[in-house]
C-alpha cells in the first residue's frame, strides 16, 4: 500500500502548473508590498485614534516625500523603456 506522501506528490507537483504558482506568488508579493507600504508610511492613512481625530492635515512636505521615493528619483533621468539597448538595435538604422 502506498503512503500518503507518495500519492499526494504527483497530484500537486506537476511541472505544468509551476508557472501558475510563480505568477500568482509574484502577484501576491507585489500586492502585499503595496499594502504594507501604504499602511506603514502613507501620510493619508491614519491607523490610531489620535491621528484620525486631527482630521485633514496640511502635510504637503510629508506627502511629497512619500510620492518622490528613492526608486522614483533613481529612474528620473532614464528613458521609460524596459530594454533600451535592444530597442536602439531594432529601431535605429545602421
Amino acid at each position: 500500500m502506498a503512503s500518503k506522501a507518495s500519492r499526494w506528490s504527483p497530484q500537486w507537483f506537476r511541472p505544468e502548473i509551476l508557472p501558475l504558482f510563480l505568477t500568482v506568488g509574484t502577484g501576491l508579493g507585489i500586492s502585499g508590498f503595496a499594502v504594507v507600504r501604504n499602511f506603514a508610511i502613507n501620510p493619508d492613512v491614519r491607523l490610531n485614534k489620535e491621528d484620525r481625530k486631527a482630521g485633514i492635515l496640511e502635510n504637503y512636505e510629508e506627502g511629497q516625500s512619500y510620492q518622490e521615493h528613492s526608486f522614483r528619483t533613481l529612474l528620473r533621468d532614464r528613458r521609460p523603456e524596459i530594454m533600451p539597448s535592444f530597442n536602439d538595435f531594432v529601431s535605429k538604422p545602421k
